[in-house]
């Protein structure tokens, strides 16, 4: 038997979430069922999933319990969640979707997503200004105008460079030229009064 600290269920598991989570965290598997069985028991209310990498759909994550509720049914086709408080998956490994519109979609081809978190809770794409397409950076509401939209933010939380009292900061910008003063040469009017504010 393969002893737990070398199980690669349970590093995959892991690896899905920021350690500040996972190192705690329940270690388990989920069928599609919800039946869950227990690989190793945490002590936090964190639960990491392993996942299936050779089935779509069925990535490592790492669920707080209304994550974990709002994953349970939308594996099990509720037509709509249950959690009543929003909740936060990791999927830091990445994942394959089927569909970003449909979360009951089962046949078409797979989508990649890179690494990944989500606030399952409904998000509004269109009352709060955010797009419903898959992008590689930023973040859009999966699932839009379902009972499951969801706000989908890429990347880890822990990304980028941490500002500390004292430092100095400095902004790393740049501005693409627009397509309106490519073929005229100037900016137009309207622009150049929002530019000066």
């Amino acid at each position: 038997m393969t002893d737990k600290a070398e199980d690669p269920r349970i590093r995959r598991a892991r690896l899905s979430g920021p350690e500040q989570v996972t190192k705690d965290a329940t270690v388990a598997e989920m069928a599609p069922d919800g039946a869950i069985t227990v690989l190793v028991q945490g002590t936090n209310e964190w639960v990491c999933t392993p996942g299936n990498e050779n089935k779509i759909g069925d990535p490592p994550m790492c669920m707080n319990p209304m994550g974990m509720r709002w994953m349970m049914d939308a594996m099990q086709g509720k037509p709509k969640p249950t959690n009543t408080a929003p909740g936060m998956i990791y999927m830091l490994c990445g994942a394959t979707q089927r569909s970003n519109t449909d979360p009951a979609d089962k046949t078409s081809p797979a989508i990649p997503i890179g690494p990944h978190w989500m606030i399952t809770w409904p998000f509004d794409a269109a009352a709060n200004g955010l797009p419903t397409t898959v992008r590689d950076k930023g973040a859009w509401v999966m699932f839009a105008g379902t009972p499951y939209a969801y706000l989908h933010v890429c990347g880890s939380p822990w990304e980028g460079n941490e500002y500390h009292e004292g430092d100095k900061a400095v902004w790393t910008m740049s501005y693409a030229l627009c397509e309106c003063r490519r073929s005229t040469g100037s900016i137009p009017s309207g622009i150049a009064r929002r530019l000066a504010l």
